[in-house]
């Protein structure tokens, strides 16, 4: 019964790991949308599309932001000048 748990687990994991295409987001979206009260075709029903997808790039923004590889990076490397003999 007990390697069962994990690989339960893993495959939960996996499945939440899906990915939506732009149509699928687009009409999740729309969904949304449409329970708030907005009416499709209205300029409240774009706004509202607007604002999801405003707030879905300000997270992707800031999930970037948040890894530490993402940051600039300045590499210091030394140059070696050489130095003319004297006479």
């Amino acid at each position: 019964m007990k390697p069962i748990v994990p690989t339960l687990i893993a495959l939960a994991v996996l499945a939440g790991c899906t990915t939506m295409t732009p149509e699928e987001r687009r009409a999740a979206d729309e969904e949304t949308c449409g329970e708030y009260g907005f009416r499709n075709g209205s300029e409240a029903f774009a706004e509202c599309l607007q604002r999801i997808e405003l707030d879905r790039r300000a997270e992707r923004r800031a999930n970037m932001a948040s890894f530490e590889f993402s940051r600039p990076m300045v590499v210091y490397r030394p140059v070696p000048v050489p130095v003319p003999p004297s006479n």
